[in-house]
């Protein structure tokens, strides 16, 4: 089995949970290789029993490696899409953080779920990416994202005027603070603390959810992915900020946005003995009487 290990800055509280995973892997005889900033992070922190390979781009892991594993939390595995991009390579969390949506491996169950992985008890769910695209590129070839494209005021003291069209077809001139376009994945993420609703990962569908909207009777809106959706942005300031997932620019408001469902999907390795109810029910500790 040949896993590659990607993560960015860890707490000391954490090493020994990932020298547990270094180990297990060693005593597997897995091949395993190592993202070059996270290795550097980890030396001097780590015991390796041998030296991992390293790799930095996407075209360091194809035909080299099994499967991703993304050591951190949520946001890790949004950069390490980034990374695998349209390889095919399936990814895996192992939490290291607090919520973890898309991590679905806690810290405590490294070993066991390793174990299982090599068993084959795994499943692969393909998730859509939602792609953007603008006139100067504006993302360059990182023009996707897992979660959520969004649209922010630069100046906190105005508000958008933030023009949408389903197709060609009028939506709504939403005035907002900024508005939200998900995948099913990312209806967990920002869009819900937005009053969006949940999406099941395989519903083919987008999410439209606007952000501190100045009408009250403005809800989110549930689309088909092969619908393409335009914005075009209008207010006091200027410029305006737009983000895929963790990567930010500041745009100005001349700038068309084309959002599309892009032409590939990420691959996630789910452990057998989870789904995505069981995932929701705990993280949101739906179900759980509090009552004294």
């Amino acid at each position: 089995m040949k896993i590659a290990l990607f993560g960015t800055n860890i707490s000391e509280t954490v090493v020994p949970f990932i020298q547990d995973l270094f180990d297990e892997l060693f005593d597997l005889d897995c091949v395993t290789l190592v993202y070059q900033a996270f290795y550097e992070n980890l030396t001097g922190k780590i015991n390796f029993k041998r030296d991992p390979e390293l790799f930095r781009v996407q075209g360091d892991l194809e035909n080299r490696t099994d499967f991703l594993f993304s050591i951190g939390g949520d946001g890790t595995i949004l950069d390490a899409v980034g990374l695998v991009g349209d390889s095919g390579i399936p990814v895996t969390g192992i939490n290291m953080g607090r919520l973890g949506f898309l991590s679905g491996i806690s810290k405590e169950n490294i070993v066991q779920a390793i174990k299982a992985i090599q068993m084959g008890q795994f499943r692969i769910e393909k998730r859509t990416l939602l792609q953007l695209d603008t006139t100067g590129n504006l993302f360059g070839q990182r023009n996707y994202a897992l979660n959520d494209l969004t649209v922010y005021k630069s100046n906190v003291m105005t508000m958008l005027t933030i023009k949408t069209w389903i197709n060609d077809d009028f939506l709504n001139a939403y005035w907002a603070d900024g508005l939200i376009v998900a995948t099913p994945t990312g209806s967990t993420a920002y869009s819900l603390s937005c009053t969006g609703p949940i999406i099941t990962p395989d519903s083919e569908n987008f999410l439209i959810t606007p952000i501190a909207s100045h009408n009250l009777t403005v809800r989110p809106i549930v689309i088909r992915d092969d619908s393409v959706v335009r914005i075009r942005v209008e207010g006091k300031s200027p410029d305006f900020l737009v983000s895929l997932d963790s990567r930010i620019e500041k745009v100005d408001q001349a700038l068309e946005l084309t959002i599309r469902k892009a032409s590939f999907k990420i691959n996630l390795l789910r452990l057998t003995d989870k789904n995505f109810f069981q995932t929701i029910r705990e993280k949101l500790n739906w179900g759980l009487d509090n009552r004294n």
